[in-house]
């Protein structure tokens, strides 16, 4: 760390300095010898006015710069800070060349020194980290940063980072540091001159490796440890008296406030376990049923010896149990527990095969990348699991190739004492308790080798998407951009990819026979292919637009296909899926001659050619399951499956998925899961319409009296912490235009942001409406102080976009299907829930439409029998949003008068908690606001 580092960081009127952009604050902090020296700092005159957005965003304004210096009065005192450093920014490119046109207008040369990156850096030194912009490393190393946008606190951050990942890159084990050099020269950053230089101290010292890290084969990894167990007393069976649950509630939470609600769904989940039932339970927000499931089974799996799997829908939730809920189970039990969490195999690394494309010669920067953070990983993973890394989507592409599956090449046996996936399933065997999700649990019904150890106990938590997680299991899904993409690592001959490197082995290793289909045909059915799938999605894509109901301004469209309609459209998809399933076969059958010929000669192969043989086993696969989504979606369409399109117009080549799912998944679960295990506990917040539970068991197919069923209400006092208020000023939703309702509505969200003065979360029911009502707000400049985050236009995930929320004080969070649920906003950042419309599904919704034909042709209602429970059941999660603790407080409006107007508004309001209802205009919404927050 003795070199000299400048950190620099600038802020300029835009950000191509070619077309006249200027620099208007410059700022450098020096580092030397691991410390800070120096710090400067100016205000820079562009000589042209500030945009409105670049003074929002810095708050610089053009009165503040008018007397500040030009550029070339500070550019001697930059140019003698430089000297003899390394240039240092938080996505250096863009600083480097603003600052290198700056200096060379003033008639200096140059910097031409060594660069580094700190983003690139952090992505390599903290692969896990959820995101590598500024504000967000410095929140997660505790660095204080005030004054975001403004280049000297910036700077200083930067500078505070970069010690940081010096700190962590110097103690990295002397193997690791050595392969990241190897990688390190196809970085955008001269990150190689420092690597050579701590590798060479690195080399005059004896190195202590951490306890907990061991080097094998060459590679630096931490050591497996033992999954979550804790130590207790022996068991001794548990009657589960009233004063035994307190006691171990105590245990945990020393400041434990006894709930009823959470000890009743204790004994029901445990009644259901022992006399071998199926149960259904709804647990209002608050009831701690986490808690309420984990103990009892954590008590059964002891006293039968039986494994009991934890299902959810969601990571979050898995990671949530692991982490948070089986550790304070674990403080609480008088006996050993152990609990694991399990994923899909794909989900975990090979090490065989990652230590394999080390030796390949790389040339692709997201590939180094990729294996620059997983070498870094590989030091602090207990798992293997991607779930944990945050790699970029070509790094995805990357982990295709070295993602964990049926090894039949690659007997590398070196690395199976270290296998994470088999680890995973070694614990799971031994374990009490394993978390799974939804989707695993339905794979490994039909799968040939099951993951899951037997089982017969199984909670089902997140119940109310079982349904649709199935529905996926069950169907079949063709997209446009996973097909290119396994079609481009096949490759033509002359493009040297996977095709290529096999038709070399066989030519060089193998006798072929005489009736083997030449290398040329191949090549050839390979090019018909790579053609015939672009024409195919071309014209799903035509067939789309020309069947779409949906307005031309809206970006993503969904369509049914419906197979028995005879048109051109129809038949022309029809006829190029059959030449495209024709020859997709021809190649599988090339490709399995190839590999039956290699198979012979296995013994003889060397490790690469073996890892070659795994590749292109992994695609063999990868083709024959898409061989048969096709015949699925196209040739044997079943009538009890619907068929629909999804594409974005932006890019409808690219962004194209076809699906077929069965209409109704009742049956399948019947016969294939619940008529197997013994005991189901189906769990949610949500399970209940107008305080039946019929809706959602006909959806499972399951039979009401063969299951327990039971109410659990939330413990909170939602009459004294809630106020729902009905707008009874805004139009009809369905008797105005879109237009006309969007202007009704962004005007009264300003009127309720002033009053609540943000934290404010809106849930809308279309994209479409959502972005039209953000342009509305930022046109109309009354909230400029306010962040106003929108899902689909604000980029990130959804965890994303509400961490961001919680950061600002003022702060609205517009958001639609995702956001109904699963978003939990503790406490005041979030104090009023505006819900736009009622959430039904838009009736030409593929599915939905398909549910109500299948029930109209039962003789059977479908609004009250489908349409209006699945609507209520979302509106139930939509309301959860608001109040999560028992100090919350917060006012609930509703846009959509049909709540209170139409005959069945009342399903909707009977199905929540018991919240007086008022109908007011804004203004006394807005005086209702005022005074209750």
């Amino acid at each position: 760390m003795g070199n000299k580092y400048v950190v620099v960081d600038l802020e300029t009127t835009g950000n191509a300095p070619k077309k006249g952009d200027k620099m208007i604050q410059f700022a450098a902090v020096v580092i030397e010898n691991g410390k800070i020296t120096e710090e400067y700092s100016s205000l820079v005159n562009p000589e042209q006015s500030i945009p409105p957005f670049i003074e929002e965003l810095t708050g610089l304004s053009d009165e503040m710069v008018e007397d500040a210096p030009l550029f070339s009065e500070i550019a001697p005192k930059v140019l003698s800070l430089l000297e003899g450093a390394y240039f240092v920014a938080h996505n250096v490119l863009f600083d480097l060349s603003f600052l290198q046109e700056e200096i060379i207008d003033a008639g200096y040369n140059g910097f031409y020194g060594p660069v580094l990156d700190t983003v690139e850096m952090a992505r390599i030194l903290f692969p896990a980290a959820d995101s590598y912009k500024l504000s967000d490393l410095a929140l997660r190393e505790g660095l204080k940063h005030d004054r975001p946008h403004q280049a000297d606190s910036d700077a200083y951050v930067t500078a505070e980072l970069l010690l940081i990942l010096l700190n962590k890159l110097k103690n990295l084990p002397h193997n690791t540091l050595e392969q990241l050099h190897k990688l390190s020269g196809g970085l955008k950053s001269d990150l190689d001159i420092l690597l050579d230089e701590f590798i060479l101290v690195n080399e005059s010292k004896i190195e202590y490796l951490a306890d907990e890290i061991e080097v094998h084969r060459g590679i630096a990894l931490k050591k497996g440890k033992n999954p979550h167990e804790a130590a207790g007393s022996g068991f001794h069976g548990f009657p589960f008296r009233e004063e035994e649950k307190q006691e171990m509630f105590i245990k945990a939470f020393p400041s434990y406030e006894k709930r009823q609600g959470q000890f009743i769904m204790m004994d029901s989940v445990y009644g259901a376990f022992k006399n071998a039932q199926h149960a259904l339970i709804e647990a209002g927000t608050g009831v701690g049923k986490s808690l309420a499931y984990l103990v009892p089974s954590a008590v059964y799996a002891k006293e039968s010896g039986r494994t009991v799997i934890i299902s959810t829908y969601t990571t979050q939730l898995q990671e949530q149990l692991l982490t948070k809920d089986v550790p304070l189970l674990q403080k609480m039990l008088p006996f050993p527990l152990k609990a694991v969490l399990l994923k899909g195999r794909s989900h975990y690394i090979s090490l065989a095969k990652f230590v394999q494309t080390l030796r390949d010669e790389e040339d692709n920067y997201d590939t180094i990348l990729s294996k620059m953070q997983i070498l870094v990983w590989l030091l602090e993973t207990d798992t293997g699991d991607i779930d944990e890394l945050n790699l970029s989507s070509g790094g995805m592409i990357y982990w295709s190739r070295i993602k964990n599956d049926e090894t039949a090449f690659l007997q590398d046996k070196s690395w199976i004492s270290r296998d994470f996936y088999l680890r995973a399933r070694k614990d799971a065997q031994k374990a009490d308790i394993i978390i799974t999700n939804h989707s695993l649990l339905l794979t490994d019904l039909t799968a040939d080798n099951a993951i899951l150890p037997e089982f017969s106990h199984v909670v089902i938590d997140e119940g109310h998407h079982f349904v649709k997680a199935s529905g996926k299991h069950f169907g079949n899904k063709l997209d446009y951009l996973s097909v290119r993409l396994m079609l481009g690592q096949i490759g033509l001959f002359e493009q040297k990819q996977l095709y290529y490197k096999l038709e070399k082995l066989v030519e060089e290793k193998a006798e072929a026979p005489d009736e083997f289909m030449h290398s040329f045909e191949v090549n050839q059915i390979i090019a018909d292919i790579i053609h015939e799938m672009d024409e195919l999605f071309r014209v799903i894509a035509i067939y789309a637009k020309k069947y779409t109901k949906t307005k031309k301004s809206v970006n993503r469209i969904t369509v049914r296909f419906n197979k028995s309609a005879k048109n051109k459209e129809m038949n022309a998809v029809l006829a190029t899926a059959e030449r495209f399933g024709f020859m997709l076969k021809e190649l599988i059958q090339a490709v399995e001659s190839r590999m039956g010929i290699v198979e012979n000669i296995k013994s003889a192969l060397s490790l690469e050619e073996k890892a070659l043989m795994e590749e292109v086993a992994s695609i063999l696969d990868d083709l024959r399951d898409m061989n048969e989504d096709l015949k699925h979606i196209f040739h044997l369409p079943s009538p009890e499956f619907v068929v629909w399109i999804e594409l974005d117009m932006r890019s409808a080549q690219n962004a194209t998925t076809i699906y077929a799912q069965p209409v109704s998944v009742s049956e399948y679960l019947n016969e294939q899961f619940f008529s197997k295990k013994e005991s189901a506990v189906i769990t949610s917040a949500t399970l209940s319409v107008k305080n039946s539970f019929s809706f959602i068991v006909k959806e499972l197919g399951l039979e009401e009296q063969h299951c327990t069923m039971k109410q659990i209400p939330s413990p909170f006092d939602y009459r004294n912490q809630v106020k729902l208020v009905v707008s009874d000023d805004l139009p009809e939703v369905n008797a105005v235009t879109l237009e006309e309702y969007v202007v009704s509505i962004a005007e009264h969200i300003i009127s309720i942001a002033e009053a609540a003065k943000g934290r404010m979360l809106i849930l809308f029911t279309s994209h479409e409406m959502l972005r039209r009502t953000y342009e509305l707000i930022k046109e109309s400049g009354f909230l400029e102080d306010y962040a106003v985050i929108a899902q689909g236009v604000t980029s990130g995930s959804r965890s994303r976009l509400t961490r961001n929320f919680q950061r600002f004080d003022k702060a609205i969070l517009l958001g639609t299907s995702s956001f109904w649920e699963g978003v939990d906003i503790p406490g005041e950042d979030l104090s009023c829930l505006v819900i736009v419309r009622l959430p039904f599904s838009p009736p030409d919704e593929p599915m939905a439409q398909a549910k109500n034909e299948q029930l109209a042709n039962e003789g059977k209602n479908p609004f009250s029998e489908y349409a209006l429970p699945e609507a209520v059941i979302r509106f139930k999660q939509g309301v959860g949003r608001l109040i999560r603790t028992s100090s919350d407080r917060g006012v609930i409006v509703i846009f959509d008068r049909r709540i209170i107007t139409a005959r069945y508004g009342k399903a909707f309001l009977d199905s929540i908690p018991p919240i007086p209802v008022q109908k007011s205009n804004i203004e006394e919404i807005v005086e209702l606001i005022y005074t209750w927050l």
